[in-house]
């Protein structure tokens, strides 16, 4: 291979540290190896270039990268975890860059947790993966002049650099999956994936969240999907309804938790007339033998039963909201979940009134199966601001609960009929238009518990869910970027 590079190892200072640096020196392209570490006195190899810094991927690193990275790509790699990479895959790596001009190459892998070989495959990038979090595994090939063009730009942050890097060279750049397991690692985090899906709303990831939001708000001022706060009003009184409100609760196999729903729901104190709205989902269990005996003895319960199977969570919603008795505001209530106290329904409604929104979102407890607080705790997603709210809302994976929805508005855009995102993907629409109204107290209580659907989910099954939710977020852009165009052009028509 006549191409150089330039290999950067992210080093946490453990002995496989200096194995992977050895068996890079091995390989004939690597032009130099340069070591990010933060303790200067831990000396791994005085052969390497030496960087120290708390903040591997901050501007201030990739200044120093963009100064000493005088090949045409760099190899990215995090050695905080046991690799094993052959030069082989290096060169494959490299011609695919060649071959696609592209801006970033990586590859799927192979995971060993004790005796146990797992094929560990990512997924594709597309302009809608603009969240913080995707996933490029533990090597990865960029191209240099990357870093030149994010130096230009004179932004400054300790955490975002390289994810506000990536999204600049997203605009101009492919960015290319190897479809292949073409090295091996040994993961450090061993936690369950619903143990892992609430860690950005821990307390000491708040100054991240901000950098984050910051990156991709610029990202899409540049590429023309940046909205501004201004938002269509909703006008109530066109509509009339029997009942203000309708907790809508879709349900399937929840005989253990069913009847703490819907006790919740019915122990709602407010102002105004409301039912509740069961969609008994063709359970398995004697689920829908407590549904009956409960809308038996409750008239404000209406029990409904799709007309066919095959339905999922967004396809028992818009039956919901097709019911005649469907009220003007449809709240969420999931089967394993309930409200937090019994004013949670007159607070969402009272919201909707008084800022005229299309949407409302609560905060959240997470609790175990017996209601106990348990980390990270509330849920509340404060880096949702009127200002910016539906620009950040593209990188964050979740909106927050509960949700509910103005019923008119949510008719007309229908939620997909999936079980994942569902929500996220009317959220989306929602928010291009209008505005969504936050509460910040704790409204709900939401269970963790083994029999949760997201407790702990296979990496086909993650890869799944956040493919859909890219592709959702890629459709987006795409909607928001035509929306500005055209109102431009109405303006400029004037």
């Amino acid at each position: 291979m006549s191409t150089n590079i330039t290999t950067i190892v992210i080093s946490d200072y453990r002995s496989q540290d200096l194995t992977i640096i050895t068996k890079l020196n091995e390989f004939s392209f690597v032009n130099n190896i340069i070591l990010i570490r933060k303790d200067e006195d831990i000396i791994i190899d005085n052969d390497c270039i030496n960087i120290f810094s708390p903040h591997p991927f901050g501007t201030d690193t990739l200044k120093k990268l963009s100064g000493l990275c005088k090949t045409k790509y760099c190899l990215f790699i995090y050695a905080g975890e046991t690799l094993t990479i052959e030069e082989s895959v290096i060169e494959k790596f490299l011609k695919t860059a060649e071959s696609n001009n592209a801006g970033i190459v990586y590859s799927d892998y192979v995971e060993y947790k004790g005796e146990e070989e797992t094929q560990h495959p990512l997924i594709d990038h597309q302009q809608g993966s603009i969240r913080d979090d995707f996933d490029f595994g533990s090597v990865f090939l960029i191209r240099t002049e990357a870093l030149g063009n994010f130096v230009q730009t004179g932004e400054n942050y300790d955490h975002a650099g390289f994810y506000r890097l990536r999204l600049l060279l997203s605009q101009n750049m492919p960015i290319i999956r190897i479809p292949e397991y073409l090295y091996t690692k040994v993961p450090g985090d061993l936690r369950k994936s619903g143990d892992r899906q609430f860690d950005y709303v821990k307390s000491d990831s708040r100054t991240l969240q901000i950098e984050y939001e910051k990156a991709a708000t610029n990202h899409l001022k540049e590429i023309g999907a940046y909205l501004k706060p201004d938002f269509k009003i909703i006008d109530f009184d066109k509509a009339q309804f029997e009942y203000t409100a309708s907790i809508v609760i879709p349900v399937k196999n929840r005989k253990s938790t069913i009847s703490d729903a819907l006790e919740s729901a019915l122990n709602q104190k407010s102002g105004f007339k409301f039912n509740i709205i069961v969609v008994d989902n063709y359970s398995n269990d004697c689920t829908g033998e407590v549904v009956a005996g409960y809308s038996q003895k409750y008239k404000n319960i209406i029990h409904l039963i799709p007309p066919g199977k095959g339905l999922n969570i967004g396809g028992c919603w818009n039956l919901a909201l097709e019911h005649e008795s469907c009220g003007k505001f449809a709240v969420q209530l999931d089967s394993d979940d309930v409200y937090s106290g019994n004013d949670t329904l007159q607070k969402i409604v009272d919201k909707f009134i008084e800022e005229k929104c299309a949407m409302v979102v609560g905060s959240y407890m997470l609790t175990d199966y017996k209601l106990m607080k348990i980390p990270p705790g509330l849920v509340d997603h404060r880096e949702w601001t009127f200002e910016n709210g539906r620009n950040n809302l593209l990188r964050v994976n979740g909106i927050g609960a509960p949700r509910a929805f103005y019923s008119p508005l949510i008719r007309q855009i229908k939620f997909p009929d999936v079980s994942y995102g569902e929500d996220y993907g009317a959220a989306l629409k929602i928010s291009r238009i209008y505005h969504i109204g936050r509460i910040y107290e704790p409204l709900y209580y939401c269970r963790r518990w083994e029999g949760n659907t997201d407790s702990d989910l296979t990496i086909e099954k993650l890869n799944q869910n956040n493919f859909y939710k890219d592709g959702l977020r890629t459709a987006e852009i795409s909607e928001r970027q035509k929306y500005n165009t055209e109102n431009d052009e109405k303006l400029y028509r004037r």
